[in-house]
């Protein structure tokens, strides 16, 4: 799914939403996973001038989960370590942050490089 404009991101939100919904996530674990690709999705437009996201379901060995997958090709990040610190910002927000979005989920991977744009994979496990 594009990311290009606010109302696309809107749209990923509410996908993931309605994904987490048919797979019976509870709500707890929907309502971060859900926070998690909205900052993820709202990063991909701002940051990374636009991009796609992909949703896939995951069944390992009876686990059901849900990845996501957000790619741009923006600036990319600099350092991500830093990128990852609670509190940094480039875009002078309050937002959530990389830092904070990566504890809402249960595996969190980010690829980037300067020039060479960004992909973040979010991986939320349903409970048993």
């Amino acid at each position: 799914m594009e990311i290009r404009s606010p109302d696309q991101v809107a749209l990923a939100r509410r996908t993931v939403q309605e994904w987490a919904t048919t797979l019976a996530f509870g709500s707890l674990e929907r309502t971060k996973f859900v926070t998690a690709a909205s900052e993820i999705a709202r990063n991909t437009l701002v940051h990374g001038l636009g991009g796609t996201m992909t949703i896939s379901e995951l069944d390992a060995e009876g686990r059901i989960g849900l990845q996501l997958v957000f790619q741009d090709e923006g600036p990319g990040i600099a350092d991500i370590e830093r990128a990852l610190t609670d509190g940094f910002s480039t875009a002078k927000s309050m937002g959530l942050g990389l830092g904070g979005t990566r504890r809402l989920v249960n595996e969190f991977n980010i690829e980037s490089a300067p020039g060479h744009g960004c992909r973040v994979s979010l991986v939320q496990w349903k409970r048993r």
